[in-house]
């Protein structure tokens, strides 16, 4: 009798475990690839561009890779779109599943900055780079909206993972230069970047206002989404492939 909530309990499981893989090694990407560019450049719009094209390529990768699996989220703002459009449908993540997923999100964050670090021996030290002005709150706003709201109209068209991996990747790669953030525009990713004191870091008291406005881009890019694609809200499932529709779990 409890073989079926078994199996859904292990297709969780899997599902968190790759969140878990694909938010760490992203982080990975992000602060080894910033290590990296300071280390073999001396010019900072060189360095940028350098940490920039690594993040979108290798988060494309990550899409490619683990999108099969658990819709490749790697982000805790996406997670909560796809509950809250999901939810008159049940296609969306149940609240369980949500907190499961953010969780496995910020770990997975901070074990990929301390694996980064690791990598290029860099010490495991808390960040003290100031980021937080009234123009990056602003431009963190503006970063998560597009991107919560490219990610649902991809879904809306039920776009394939190759096309979602290409254009995530583009977004975040062009948002690197667009926003005076550099776009993090993902709360786990942020906490994980507390903890490497390199180029890519940012220190805890920026990160508290950079949370603040990735939870009101969330809003406004679900938004935007609602207006734009009114489907939207009644299909939810941010998930990539069809074939993991089955796989969603309901309240």
């Amino acid at each position: 009798m409890n073989a079926q909530p078994d199996r859904a309990g292990l297709r969780l499981g899997r599902r968190a475990l790759a969140e878990l893989l694909g938010t760490g090694l992203l982080v990975t990407v992000v602060v080894g690839s910033g290590i990296a560019a300071q280390r073999l450049s001396s010019d900072a719009g060189l360095q940028l561009l350098e940490n920039a094209i690594a993040t979108a390529l290798g988060l494309g990768v990550l899409i490619l890779l683990l999108g099969p699996v658990s819709g490749a989220h790697f982000n805790p703002a996406v997670s909560l779109a796809d509950a809250i459009l999901g939810r008159r449908s049940g296609t969306g993540l149940s609240l369980a599943a949500l907190v499961l997923y953010a969780c496995a999100q910020v770990v997975g964050a901070i074990g990929g900055a301390i694996l980064a670090n690791a990598m290029f021996a860099a010490p495991t030290a808390i960040s003290s780079t100031d980021r937080a002005t009234p123009a990056t709150v602003l431009a963190e706003v503006v970063a998560t909206a597009g991107l919560v709201l490219l990610i649902i109209g991809l879904a809306r068209a039920r776009r394939p993972v190759p096309v979602v991996a290409a254009g995530v990747g583009a977004y975040i790669g062009s948002a690197y230069w667009f926003t005076s953030s550099t776009s993090f525009a993902n709360p786990a990713v942020t906490v994980g970047r507390i903890f490497t004191d390199t180029f890519a870091g940012i220190a805890p008291a920026s990160a508290l206002p950079f949370l603040g406005a990735q939870l009101a881009g969330t809003a406004l890019g679900i938004g935007l989404a609602v207006l734009l694609f009114p489907d939207a809200i009644e299909t939810g499932d941010l998930v990539a492939e069809p074939v993991l529709t089955e796989t969603k779990e309901t309240s």
